[in-house]
């Protein structure tokens, strides 16, 4: 196996690891083209591990088309096994750059999909301080999905609102599954974008990452802090994921779906 990235590839701004066709440019580049339509993932370390063993996840992160590294661990060990240089996309700072574009500013242009009504009310507030076109009816609150992920009411209330934008701010490993559902039965083409947490970092739902913390690949380490019980075990996942690398490297894993 070939363990060095050619030149053709470093020149590319795209890399297939694990089987998943990665945008490796910069943020503003990845929001220019998430914004043209199409499902939009940000998939952390610990979440990747799925591509093993969960079919709608894979399947999920196969047919997206911007899946960006939001992973600085992946990054980090990509370019140490690759001997590559790719750049981490931070799924915080593409959100920061997406809220800029100006039609976030104009009315129903976008739908905000919550984990819940506290979620709602608090991003809703943050929201309409910074000036955004949204009201309550430009949110949804997600119920808890089974499996498979479907959800007939939001793809009637998508395709008679047509929003340009829909963000997802729910769990990694859902939110996903949810795109894929959403971009499958939407002709209208929104840009779906999957931030999960991202936006509970601006607001205050989540433990606020000062922006050298994101840069400098430290916002696990300010999650874990607030919440170790939580988010301990989960990152702990993520030491699984150099093997995985390690064997797999540009391929897609074999996939062991769970007992």
């Amino acid at each position: 196996m070939n363990n060095f990235a050619s030149t053709a590839e470093t020149n590319s701004p795209w890399r297939q690891i694990l089987g998943v066709r990665f945008f490796v440019g910069d943020a503003p580049e990845a929001v220019e083209i998430g914004a043209r339509g199409g499902l939009v993932v940000v998939p952390a370390a610990p979440a990747l591990l799925e591509l093993r063993s969960d079919p709608d996840y894979r399947e999920a992160l196969l047919e997206a088309d911007l899946p960006i590294t939001d992973s600085g661990f992946l990054v980090i060990l990509w370019n140490l096994m690759m001997r590559d240089r790719i750049h981490r996309v931070s799924g915080l700072e593409y959100l920061k750059l997406l809220l800029l574009r100006p039609e976030f500013f104009q009315p129903a242009q976008c739908l905000w999909i919550m984990p819940s009504e506290s979620a709602l009310e608090l991003n809703l507030i943050w929201l309409k301080k910074q000036g955004f076109a949204v009201e309550r009816e430009d949110c949804y609150v997600a119920p808890k999905y089974g499996r498979p992920v479907t959800d007939p009411h939001l793809v009637d209330l998508v395709n008679r609102r047509s929003p340009r934008h829909i963000v997802i701010g729910l769990g990694g490993g859902v939110q996903e599954k949810l795109g894929l559902y959403l971009k499958r039965h939407c002709p209208g083409k929104p840009a779906i974008h999957c931030i999960g947490a991202a936006i509970g970092f601006l607001t205050g739902d989540q433990v606020a990452i000062p922006h050298w913390a994101d840069q400098w690949v430290l916002g696990w380490l300010f999650r874990c802090a607030a919440n170790p019980s939580r988010f301990v075990p989960r990152y702990a996942k993520a030491l699984q994921l150099p093997a995985l690398l390690w064997k797999y490297r540009s391929e897609l894993p074999e996939l062991i779906p769970k007992k």
